[in-house]
This record gives C-alpha cells, sequence and structure tokens, in this order.
C-alpha cells in the first residue's frame, strides 16, 4: 500500500468519528485540525510506518481510557457502549402511551437493542458479572417481650422500591441477596381494601388479626393506615422540578430511555396551572426550563426527548440547582416538588451517604418535597436512594418498565405528588396479658425511639393521596409453652392490667402544611379475628412469606414460595393485574 492510500484511509477513519471523539483526538495529538498536505505525507513516508503504527495503536489506548473517564463512547464503532448511544428523538406532538402488562416482562428500554455485555453499568469491557450495586445492611429484629419492651415505634412509609427492583432480578434470572429484600415495601406495593377516613380526617386506621400462614400457634396482626383520595382534577396546583442525572452511566440500558418515556408520561398529565421546571446533571448542572406552564406540554415533551448521556456524577449539585428552582417558583398552598431520576452512581462532589442525607435533611425545610425514582442495575446504589428518601420527606420507587413508570407516575400520580399527611409515625402498646412476644417485620431502617412518637421535632414518613400504609406484627399469645429465648427477667417483674385487649394501635399525623402532630388510637381485641381472614390480610399474609424467603429470615419458620402461592390463589389475585404478576412471580418461584 503506496503512502497516499494510506493516508486516505486515516484520513477517513478520522472523519467518520463523532465530533466529540474528533476533538479529544485532536487535543491528546496536539495538532491543528488542519495540516497542510506537504507535510502530511513527509509525515507518513515508508521510513516511518512502523513506528507510526505503534504509536497510533497507543494513542487509541489512550483516548479509549480518557473517553471512559469523562463518559464519552469509545470510537470503536462495534464496541456495545457506542451501539448504546441514542439519537435524540426529533420534537413532535405528544405521543399518547399506553404501555400494557406485556411490558412488565420487558425490564428495559424497548428503544434500545445493546449487547448484554453492557447492561451492568460498570466500565465499558467490564465482565458480564461486574457489580458495585450497594445495599444498605438489614439485621431483622427478633421477638420482643412486651413485659420488657411495651412500645413498638417506628416511621410510615409507602416506598416500594425493593419491590420492583427484586421484580426485575427474578425476571432476569439474577439472584437475589438478603439485603435487597425490605418486607414492608413488599407488602406496601399493592392496595388493600381498607375503610377510608371519615369527618374530614386525612388518615383511618384499621386492623385485624389472623393465623399467622408460617408459623402454626402464632398470630398475625395486619394494621393499616388509609389516606383519603384527591381528585387530582381538584388538586392544588403543582411545582414540580424534573431532576435527571444525564451522567456517562445513564446510557445503560433501562436508563435514561426509559426515564425519558417516563416524563413524558406524566407531562401528559399537567395541566395549565401546573409549572414543570427541567434540571440536569453531569458533571455539571443545566436549568433546561424553569417554571413553564404545563399549557406549553409540546415544548416541555422537547426537552425531555432532547436529553443525552455523558460525563460524571455530581449529584449533589444537581440537587442544589433543582431546590433553587422549587423554590423560585414556589406555589403557596401548592404541590410543591421535586422528582428525582437517577441511578444513584454519585462520584463528584458530596457522594457519601451520610453527606448527602444531611444535605438533603437541610432541603426538606423549604417545604418542597422529594420522589425518588431509580433506574438501571448493575451499579445501581440503592443505600444512597433509600437515604435521599427518607431524609428529604420524600418516598422511593424504582422503575424497571414502562409500565411500573405508568403505575407510579400516572395511576398513582395523586399519591406520589400531592402529600395529605406528613411526619406520620405509628406506635403499638402491647399487653403483657395477651401477648408474650412480638415482633414488626421489616422497617428496620424506619424504627424510632418510644420517646420519639410524641416529639414533633422527630420527622415522620410522608403519605400520599390514596396511598396505604400496612404493618404486620407476628405475635406469639401469652399462654403460649413456646420457649422464647432472652425474654425472661430476673429482676423486673410487671403485673398485666387485666383487659380484653391485646394492643393498642396509635398513629401521630401532620398536616402538610402543620407542625403540630394530631392522634389517632385503636385498640385492637381477640374480637379482632375473624373467622374467615380477609382479602388483606390473605395477600399481606403471603407477600410477607415469600420476602421472608428471599431474605434467608432466621424467622421464616415453614416459609416457602409454595406457601405463599396457596395463600395467594385464595385471593381474588386477577382482578389487579399487578397481584395476577405476583402470583406468576411464585408460580416460577415454586416451580
Amino acid at each position: 500500500m503506496n503512502d497516499e492510500i494510506f493516508d486516505a484511509k486515516i484520513k477517513a477513519a478520522f472523519e467518520a468519528l463523532p465530533p466529540a471523539d474528533m476533538a479529544l483526538m485532536n487535543r491528546l495529538r496536539n495538532l491543528p485540525e488542519e495540516k497542510p498536505a506537504p507535510a502530511r505525507r513527509r509525515f507518513f513516508a515508508p521510513g516511518r510506518l512502523v513506528p507510526l503504527g505503534a504509536a497510533a495503536l497507543a494513542l487509541i489506548v489512550v483516548v479509549g481510557v480518557v473517553a471512559t473517564q469523562f463518559g464519552f463512547p469509545m470510537f470503536n464503532m462495534s464496541d456495545p457502549m457506542y451501539a448504546m448511544r441514542e439519537a435524540p428523538t426529533m420534537p413532535g406532538p405528544p405521543v399518547q402511551y399506553a404501555p400494557t402488562l406485556e411490558d412488565a416482562t420487558e425490564p428495559m428500554d424497548s428503544t434500545m437493542d445493546c449487547d448484554m455485555e453492557a447492561t451492568t453499568g460498570a466500565e465499558p469491557g467490564a465482565p458480564k458479572d461486574f457489580n458495585t450495586e450497594e445495599y444498605n445492611k438489614i439485621i431483622e429484629r427478633g421477638f420482643v417481650s412486651p413485659a420488657a419492651e411495651p412500645l413498638s415505634t417506628f416511621a410510615s412509609s409507602v416506598d416500594t422500591a425493593s419491590y420492583s427492583l427484586v421484580r426485575g432480578k427474578l425476571s432476569r434470572g439474577e439472584s437475589v441477596t438478603p439485603d435487597m429484600v425490605r418486607i414492608e415495601e413488599f407488602v406496601n406495593y399493592f392496595q388493600y381494601d381498607y375503610p377510608a377516613p371519615k369527618g374530614g380526617a386525612p388518615l383511618a386506621v384499621s386492623a385485624e388479626l389472623g393465623a399467622c400462614p408460617w408459623a402454626p400457634g402464632h398470630l398475625l396482626l395486619q394494621v393499616g393506615v388509609q389516606a383519603e383520595k384527591i381528585d387530582m382534577s381538584k388538586a392544588p396546583p403543582a411545582n414540580l422540578v424534573f431532576l435527571i442525572d444525564v451522567s456517562g452511566s445513564m446510557q445503560m440500558p433501562g436508563k435514561l430511555g426509559l426515564v425519558r418515556q417516563s416524563f413524558l408520561l406524566l407531562a401528559e398529565n399537567l395541566r395549565p396551572q401546573d409549572r414543570v421546571s427541567v434540571v440536569t446533571y453531569a458533571n455539571g448542572q443545566d436549568v433546561l426550563l424553569d417554571g413553564e406552564s404545563g399549557a406549553n406540554k409540546a415544548k416541555i415533551m422537547s426537552v425531555i426527548e432532547s436529553l443525552e448521556a455523558g460525563g460524571y456524577t455530581n449529584g449533589a449539585g444537581g440537587i442544589e440547582a433543582a431546590y433553587k428552582c422549587a423554590e423560585r417558583n414556589f406555589i403557596q398552598g401548592g404541590m410543591n416538588r421535586v422528582i428525582l431520576a437517577t441511578d444513584g452512581d454519585f462520584n463528584v462532589g458530596v457522594t457519601s451517604e451520610g453527606d448527602l442525607s444531611r444535605l438533603i435533611a437541610k432541603k426538606r425545610e423549604s417545604g418542597v418535597f422529594l420522589s425518588v425514582l431509580g433506574y438501571g442495575y448493575g451499579n445501581y446504589k440503592d443505600n444512597k436512594m433509600e437515604a435521599l428518601a427518607k431524609d428529604g420527606n420524600g418516598n422511593a420507587y424504582y422503575i424497571d418498565s414502562l409500565l411500573e413508570a405508568r403505575r407510579v407516575l400516572v395511576e398513582q400520580l395523586g399519591g406520589t405528588l400531592n402529600t395529605v399527611a406528613k411526619d406520620v409515625k405509628l406506635q403499638v402498646e402491647f399487653n403483657p396479658a395477651g401477648v408474650k412476644a412480638y415482633r414488626l417485620l421489616g422497617y428496620e431502617s424506619r424504627m424510632l425511639r418510644p420517646e420519639d412518637f410524641a416529639n414533633d421535632k422527630i420527622d415522620g414518613g410522608e403519605v400520599g393521596s390514596g396511598h396505604c400504609v400496612t404493618a404486620l406484627y407476628e405475635i406469639i399469645p401469652a399462654g403460649s409453652d413456646e420457649a422464647v429465648p432472652g425474654l425472661d427477667l430476673k429482676y423486673q417483674q410487671r403485673v398485666p392490667v387485666p383487659s380484653n385487649e391485646l394492643l393498642t394501635v396509635a398513629v401521630r399525623y401532620k398536616l402538610p402544611d402543620g407542625d403540630t402532630s394530631r392522634l389517632i388510637e385503636r385498640p385492637v381485641t381477640l374480637e379482632d379475628k375473624k373467622a374467615a381472614p380477609s382479602d388483606n390480610m390473605l395477600w399481606a399474609g403471603a407477600v410477607a412469606e415469600f420476602a421472608l424467603v428471599l431474605r434467608q429470615s432466621q424467622y421464616a419458620g415453614r416459609a416457602s414460595a409454595a406457601g405463599a402461592l396457596a395463600q395467594a390463589r385464595r385471593t381474588d389475585y386477577r382482578a389487579d393485574p399487578y397481584r395476577a404478576e405476583f402470583v406468576r412471580i411464585l408460580e416460577k418461584s415454586a416451580g
């Protein structure tokens, strides 16, 4: 091959590079964009071909490493990372998305056709099993004697991220580790038929006793808190900030493509009185929209469709910019909320879980609430997502499909956006005359001290329009001859007060714009144990049983996927597509 042909091939290869990679290549070579032809031919003289080849190979390696660090795809056109790069969709009229149940089995963005090697969220070229996901360690609490600890106190939670995250793992045939499974989020994923609030109160409390399906001789207590459901057409105006992670890791399947589709669904439901801001973050932060009227749907959707990924992840900077937008456009008496969409993989600025918690705790004082939407897998940081939701007057969801996005941002939009009660806390007082021992299933990260219940300075959980909060207790009745290690007291004896009550459930809450809590109490007796358990009890028990199996809990007793399946089938599960999907998961797990 003569030097002119070789020169032409090199030039053609460089011209095929994306502009970002061409600019980066030129900077690394320290060469001008154009070079006179005679000098270029002398550079490719025959005597220099061998050293030139070696230098070019070294340069390609350097560019690949640097490009990866900066979030740009490598310029090898056959590399799966390059295949994942999506061209922005051309702006057009709003598209009516109507995902069906089939979407539930397709966790990745359907617009992507990518090599599975690139789905880990790791750097290009990483092994397929490379995984940097992070989860907080869950330490299960065992049985407690009401003689020693009569009060069980915790903050409410309507988070559901754990269930949809694990569902995605199971659908892909991946292993589930115990720390992924938060039992309360499994149970709270589903809706229950609890009595609605009356008399203008935003919450109602109910309770039911039944046999514990995985522990013969034990009782299962189901505590239900039902929030009032507000017609969104009559809801106050919304001031929403879409805070979207567009860093390099969001190029992966099931991330930015699905984020765009999710926010397009939400944009379709905006009203003229609503305000929308769009803030993105990677190396820095960009405010793409600032207080745009919900009437301008086409403009909002065009901005969402144009989003592309690349760069590091300065999540803290994005949070600061988003809250400034929310405060600037604050609507007194309205729904003021930041909606964060990310994989949680912060790597620039404030990155530790503790620092992020302190940052977001300060931001909640602004009166702006937070919703955290998690996306992707392989590098997903569940611990950071949980901390942000817990400390930011917020709730956390994991979006593994377009169907899940529709559930959170369309079907349950009122609950996602419209908080009807804040700082919601629950406290159950057990009577040792009727209860030998008890244990709360889940809520490990939401536990409070007994004295925190009536302390209005202590933060609780937020409950949105139409939300259900469900808590389950496994109870060993008084008089049981079952030995429970560690519960006998040597120096302290208490004489129970005669009563037919087993326990009392108490709930404290504040109105969204209030600072003083209100109290609801409901005693529970053996009369609350029905001859035939309700659908609520059967379903919650089945979900909790399967969660105990996945948690590999030492308190699982006789729990099994087959047992959970048998109980779930006793309910009218076919009437609810999400329950029907869970039954299919149980069928597959039970073999």
